[in-house]
């Protein structure tokens, strides 16, 4: 397989808020050929938001890129906004965009959590799906947040000791209730350091090497994605896992689709990609034998972007 490289840094062409209810602005951008087949991109988090290094998986002078902030993350007000905000209102927002912008067929792309969006939105709208790309598969059953939240630790006693340091020891139990109560706490000067812990301790087990982040802290910014993101864990992220594999073998057995999963995935798994490759027959499963859950791990950067192109053959027509 040949080595390809991300393409080069590009700017929209357009962005815009589209209001999708009386609270919620979501932001879309649109990036590459404003003529070209579309693709849209799927964030993960729940929380996270979209960053201009995730346009870089697909050819500008092939793709019309799609990338948007799902409610209450990143540049989408209110930021943190947890009211009116599951799974089913991602999906309509996802079909909202497709009317606004006059698509009929898109390429959907989607990792970590957006790969759960992208078989949730593909489920229920799959005659609008031309290809489905996905990474390190979530699908939000109660034993793959038992992993994250408790069982990761028999590999990363450092990083679950840190999310524990300050959880008394009498809510050691339910460390996702304690941190939803600091981090929706309305005090800043307890939910901001709350949420900074919280987000940390993801990022600290993302990579099969880890990496220091030496990005800067904004407060607000790590609040609202803590905000969205327990929100949605509380809540199993709004879908029954098993059902969304039993409906991905129904309705998706004839669309293109690509698996990328890193073999030490502590975030999510190889498991679910593997029964997800076991639902769809027609699906490539890529596991990826040096990387974690980075989307950016060479052997899984490479993986993306070899589908993208092999991609480009589809006609949306």
């Amino acid at each position: 397989m040949s080595t390809l490289c991300l393409y080069a840094e590009c700017q929209p062409f357009t962005n815009t808020h589209i209001a999708v209810s009386s609270l919620h602005s979501i932001y879309v951008e649109q990036c590459g050929n404003p003529d070209g087949v579309p693709v849209i991109f799927l964030h993960g988090g729940p929380g996270s938001g979209c960053n201009p290094g995730q346009r870089r998986f697909f050819d500008p002078k092939h793709y019309h890129i799609i990338l948007f902030d799902q409610r209450g993350c990143g540049r989408s007000q209110p930021p943190g906004e947890t009211t009116n905000n599951t799974t089913a209102d991602l999906v309509a927002d996802i079909e909202t965009i497709r009317q606004h912008l006059n698509i009929q067929r898109w390429h959907v792309f989607g990792g970590s959590w957006g790969s759960t969006l992208a078989l949730a939105y593909a489920n229920s709208h799959n005659e609008h799906v031309l290809s489905l790309t996905l990474r390190g598969i979530f699908l939000s059953r109660q034993h793959e947040i038992d992993w994250f939240l408790g069982q990761v630790s028999l590999f990363f006693p450092e990083a679950w000791q840190t999310l524990l340091a300050p959880v008394p020891t009498n809510h050691r139990e339910n460390v996702l209730g304690y941190y939803a109560t600091q981090v929706f706490d309305e005090d800043t000067a307890v939910s901001i350091p709350a949420a900074i812990r919280w987000n940390a301790f993801e990022s600290s087990i993302m990579s099969l090497v880890p990496k220091a982040d030496s990005a800067e802290i904004n407060g607000n910014v790590e609040l609202a994605r803590a905000r969205v993101q327990i929100h949605y864990i509380q809540h199993l992220c709004f879908v029954d896992g098993a059902q969304m594999l039993q409906a991905a073998a129904q309705q998706l057995h004839s669309i293109p689709t690509t698996i990328v999963q890193g073999r030490y995935d502590m975030v999510c798994p190889p498991q679910t990609a593997w029964e997800l490759s076991q639902a769809l027959p027609q699906a490539n499963l890529i596991m990826v034998p040096d990387a974690g859950h980075s989307a950016m791990e060479p052997g899984t950067c490479q993986a993306l972007l070899h589908a993208t192109e092999q991609y480009k053959q589809l006609s949306p027509q």
